[in-house]
């Protein structure tokens, strides 16, 4: 299980979201039980590093650290994450290719995030540790096929450890995901209405209040899909797609969006990135909270997943 290969207590990685995957979210999320990750792709390579110093002196858990490829420095990024030994790295966005004999040597395991079989295969074949595989029901940048479809295609088409993502924020999706063939999870707006997440109230309430058909998918006419809350942002960004908008035109209505929404509790105009799984949260919890009962309901479904076995099988 992940837990064992991670040296970690539950089978659970932090979602890398970014401007809210901070140090001090990371090391809180560790220290917890599960692997806290820090997201880089808004820092420069000191800021990084001032991170990953940061989270050691907030826990003496494994932590990781999450790198996008399309990073302006990534080669500085990378070199510096070799230096100072993290555990674990998720990345996505490009080819990790080029680094990952460094990153090994320096001991950091490396798991990019992969939306396709194919994808998958060649992750594999350039010698990564194992697969996050994410399905399009995930907040953030997302991929086109479904979880429940993609994670037994990919456990299939590949012999290294795959983590399941996108839309699992209970015991029955922790357990949908191990039947699947995954060996943990990976979570993200579950972890948002956490007491500890360093987001606005007004962010944590909207995923509260958040229904099954309240997030939609933006940004497919650019190859940049992003699922995102409906607002009036999202609202007039699909509109000008389907108008045909450039791209210069759709990023200015986003720009600066994901701050918004973070710092400045703006729901209506700011990029609140979520899962569709938000429906499923309902009360702001501690992040043991929200571990320990995961992990109580992935025992307890179990259980009752036996009786009905039991059921068909008379």
């Amino acid at each position: 299980m992940l837990n064992q290969l991670l040296g970690i207590k539950y089978p659970i990685i932090q979602g890398a979201m970014a401007n809210i995957a901070t140090a001090e979210f990371a090391a809180a999320v560790s220290e917890q039980g599960a692997m806290g990750i820090i997201a880089t792709g808004a820092m420069t390579v000191e800021q990084a590093r001032e991170s990953i110093h940061k989270a050691r002196v907030l826990t003496t858990k494994p932590f990781g650290v999450n790198v996008m490829l399309m990073h302006p420095d990534v080669d500085a990024m990378m070199e510096m994450i070799c230096q100072e030994k993290v555990d674990l790295v998720t990345c996505g966005a490009g080819n990790p290719g080029k680094y990952i004999a460094a990153l090994k040597e320096s001991g950091s395991k490396i798991f990019p995030v992969v939306a396709s079989v194919a994808l998958a295969k060649r992750m594999e074949r350039i010698g990564v540790d194992g697969l996050i595989v994410e399905g399009g029901e995930s907040g953030g940048h997302v991929g086109q096929q479904t979880t429940m479809a993609l994670v037994p295609q990919v456990c299939d088409a590949v012999s290294i450890p795959v983590v399941a993502a996108g839309g699992i924020a209970d015991g029955r999706g922790f357990n949908a995901a191990l039947s699947l063939g995954a060996i943990g999870v990976q979570i993200g707006t579950v972890l948002l209405a956490s007491e500890e997440c360093p987001i606005h109230e007004n962010y944590k309430q909207a995923v509260l209040k958040a229904k099954d058909t309240d997030t939609v998918v933006t940004g497919q006419s650019q190859n940049a899909p992003v699922r995102i809350l409906k607002n009036a942002m999202s609202r007039q960004y699909i509109k000008e797609e389907r108008n045909g908008a450039n791209r210069e035109v759709l990023e200015k209505l986003t720009l600066g969006g994901l701050r918004r929404a973070v710092q400045d509790g703006d729901i209506k105009h700011g990029s609140v990135m979520m899962g569709q799984i938000a429906g499923l949260v309902h009360e702001v919890k501690s992040l043991s909270d929200i571990f320990e009962d995961l992990m109580q309901d992935s025992r307890t479904q179990f259980q009752a997943l036996e009786k009905k076995m039991e059921a068909i099988q008379c």
